[in-house]
């Protein structure tokens, strides 16, 4: 492991991270990366559930990570709910559509940055490690 990826791991580990994604094995494969790195996060199947549990855990959450297309809330509806009540928490997308009316859309409920799916864990980090939040 490179010195530059070690500090951003690092960076990582300073932050709390709520994910919601109602993907279940796209959702096992980041919860067990996460662990094996020692990240702190939360999870959630959807929008309505990340609202619970980030309501549950407001000052503890640093970024939110979410997809858009969920049942019972999507991610939209969430970011929308999520920016009205704490509008300067950190929220980033993850998702497969690459059709510009949704990336409009959620930069204008406040998302900050957005990544494709498939999930890329290094462009996670790289992502992540540019914010220097804390």
């Amino acid at each position: 492991m490179t010195k530059n990826l070690q500090e951003s791991i690092d960076h990582l580990k300073k932050l709390k991270f709520l994910f919601v994604e109602d993907e279940k094995d796209l959702m096992d494969i980041i919860s067990e990366t996460l662990q094996k790195l020692g990240v702190d996060f939360l999870t959630a199947n959807n929008g309505e559930e990340g609202l619970t549990i980030l309501k549950e855990h407001a000052n503890d959450i640093d970024i939110i990570v979410t997809d858009i297309s969920m049942p019972v809330m999507n991610g939209l509806e969430m970011i929308k709910e999520v920016k009205s009540l704490y509008p300067n928490l950190e929220i980033i997308i993850m998702t497969a559509h690459t059709e510009s009316k949704y990336m409009i859309e959620a930069k204008e409920y406040g998302v900050n940055d957005y990544l494709l799916k498939p999930f890329d864990f290094i462009k996670f980090i790289e992502l992540i490690n540019n914010k220097k939040l804390k």
